[in-house]
């Protein structure tokens, strides 16, 4: 009966695994499918082209990030294998309650939620004011990397005959001897399971490497997590250069023992084979050290081998920026990533030194009442005459005393011209977003000011209200639309939907209207004539900058003709320079014929952000009671 049973169970058996198995590898398919696309979709194949591996090949920033993660991979197993295997050793030779001790210990690390880890580690290195860098990030790996190789090792050596070794000494084999050739082989598999989880938690790891690094220090999962806050393909390039690496790994760690197998009789042989990966391994390492360090040189460079440091939205420079400015001055550019503003100032208001910082507009406000910028000294700026004059003397640095701006835009409503009607939106405003005839096609920002500012808007108010009736109406003004409306709230990801035509409508930044504008043609964009936000981001310089001479020539460079290009044409958000602005819109340029990459200057109901840190408080409460509503909406 039961042998019935388990015949009549393996067809069910093998269809489960096999669905397992396409669970786990039709996104890496997809992904690597999606590596060769032609066009800048992630969704849509275009058709076959080496676009993106090209692109990740010159990319510095992410050839930087490879070199980075492998190198801290390779040492950090070493390091945590030698260390972890010697501890478990060490612990077996021990008494009882020490070894349930330590065993407690060393589980703690991997039962911490990795967060708190981070944390743990970031504030150890603050505390001890260590600089965070490279060798911060791999003391971290090798730390969290121990307690997989010890629980590894530490089932292998409970196996053993605890006389072995005294056995070994007894037949004349000194300590190293009996370590070396009795215990070591019997545990070899415990300590190359144990390596290869190690090597695998450093590649994989995120969040610690996110709080432990600095100085420009990062790897591919940081890199990859800035670049997916826009559509950028090369994610699918990179990602598949990871499998592709690390498949090869997997075949040499199977196949060379296999082969050594076979030529056990030939043992001179056979020993200078075992070295082979491994040679293989540091010439790899060797030759991505020496690509990832060519530079090119000569010239009259003013800044020569001077650093520059910048704290920046992530995936928010062109392709070549970085790389010609370094080529022109001679001078190094280490460029960090920020998410929010707030985050930003977090780092800023404790003093992390930066020399050149990109933040909006109302922050800009903030860091300038906190007296945490210094003033420009405009004898060393060549780039005022070339700016438009629409983004300069905003309210929030009137004189331009403390900014020179860098991106500028509005936010408005990305819509299908073949599901919305245009006199809807003409006559609605944003109170199409409350319209039933769009319900379950629209899409929400996950933004709470931009939400605030769209419902403000639509009920006729200002979004720098300080009102707090006004701040309730909007509030219930988003609750009504997500709770009648089946709203998704998202963030970056409106913009390769919307370019696919997934939903009818949805609130978005201009620039990111732009690229969906680009990759759809049935796409539009309108603003409300009740008014908008007006933003911009702006170069400015804080206050403990260590190198403002080089921060001034960067300023130059990036919004000079060839600089603020390159980054608008890239980035697709409007530069502030207006020769760059028109040819960029004007015919035969990228975004002729897109009315989102203009951004509208001539309507008084247009606003920039203020900044009031207790309508913040507020506007955040009342967002976070929005989300709650649209989350039981759901």
């Amino acid at each position: 009966m039961e042998e019935q049973m388990k015949k009549k169970n393996r067809p069910a058996g093998k269809i489960l695994m096999a669905l397992m198995i396409l669970f786990f590898y039709v996104p890496i398919i997809y992904m690597i499918i999606f590596s060769f696309n032609d066009g800048k979709s992630l969704t849509s194949f275009e058709g076959f082209s080496l676009r993106w591996y090209r692109h990740m090949l010159e990319s510095q920033d992410m050839m930087d990030a490879l070199y980075t993660t492998f190198s801290v991979a390779l040492i950090a197993t070493a390091v945590s294998t030698v260390v972890g295997t010697i501890s478990a050793i060490g612990l077996s030779k021990s008494r009882k309650i020490v070894r349930d001790v330590v065993n407690q210990v060393n589980n703690l690390p991997m039962m911490n939620p990795e967060i708190v880890t981070a944390i743990g580690f970031m504030l150890l290195f603050i505390t001890f004011k260590i600089e965070k860098g490279y060798v911060t990030m791999l003391l971290a790996h090798i730390a969290f990397c121990i307690p997989y190789v010890m629980l590894s090792v530490m089932p292998r050596l409970r196996l053993l005959d605890p006389n072995l070794a005294d056995a070994a000494m007894d037949l004349g084999a000194t300590p190293w001897q009996a370590l070396r050739k009795v215990i070591v082989p019997q545990i070899t598999p415990g300590i190359v399971s144990g390596g290869l989880i190690a090597f695998t938690m450093s590649v994989d790891d995120f969040i610690i490497s996110y709080f432990v690094t600095g100085g420009g220090v990062k790897n591919l999962s940081i890199v990859v997590y800035t670049m997916s806050k826009r559509v950028n393909p090369s994610i699918n390039a990179i990602s598949t250069l990871v499998v592709v690496i690390i498949t090869i790994a997997l075949v040499i760690i199977n196949v060379a023992p296999l082969i050594a197998a076979k030529r056990k009789k030939k043992d001179v042989i056979g020993r200078r084979r075992r070295w082979v990966p491994a040679v293989a391994g540091v010439a790899a390492l060797a030759l991505l050290v020496c690509a990832v360090n060519l530079r090119g040189g000569g010239g009259d460079r003013p800044f020569e081998g001077q650093t520059l440091h910048i704290y920046n939205w992530g995936e928010y420079t062109g392709e070549n920026i970085i790389g010609d400015f370094e080529e022109e001055t001679g001078a190094t550019v280490v460029m960090d990533n920020f998410d929010s503003n707030e985050q930003m100032y977090i780092k800023v208001a404790n003093q992390e030194p930066y020399d050149l910082l990109v933040p909006s507009d109302y922050m800009i406000q903030r860091l300038i009442e906190e007296d945490l910028l210094q003033k420009l000294d405009k004898s060393k700026l060549d780039c005022m005459d070339e700016l438009t004059d629409a983004v300069k003397g905003l309210p929030y640095d009137p004189d331009n005393d403390y900014s020179v701006p860098y991106f500028w835009g509005t936010v408005g409503i990305v819509y299908d011209k073949t599901k919305v009607d245009i006199e809807d939106l003409e006559r609605e405003g944003f109170n199409i977003f409350l319209d039933e005839k769009y319900k379950g096609d629209v899409y929400l920002y996950d933004s709470e000011r931009d939400s605030f500012m769209m419902a403000l808007k639509a009920l006729g108010y200002s979004m720098n209200t300080e009102n707090e009736q006004e701040l309730q109406e909007a509030y219930e003004w988003l609750v009504q639309c997500v709770e009648t409306m089946d709203t998704e709230i998202v963030t970056d990801e409106i913009i390769d939907n919307m370019a696919q035509g997934r939903k009818a409508l949805g609130l978005i930044y201009s620039g990111d209207a732009t690229y969906v504008m680009a990759e759809n043609e049935n796409m539009g964009y309108y603003m409300p004539e009740t008014g908008t936000n007006l933003w911009s981001d702006a170069m400015v310089i804080p206050k403990n900058a260590e190198n403002p001479d080089l921060a001034h020539a960067f300023i130059n460079y990036a919004t000079s003709y060839d600089g603020a290009y390159d980054n608008s044409s890239y980035v697709g958000y409007t530069s502030a320079n207006e020769e760059v602005m028109e040819d960029l819109s004007g015919e035969g340029g990228d975004y002729e014929g897109i009315n989102a990459y203009i951004p509208r200057s001539d309507n008084p109901n247009d606003e920039v952000f203020v900044y009031n840190e207790n309508t913040k408080k507020i506007i955040s409460e009342l967002w976070s009671k929005v989300k709650i509503a649209a989350s039981n909406a759901g």
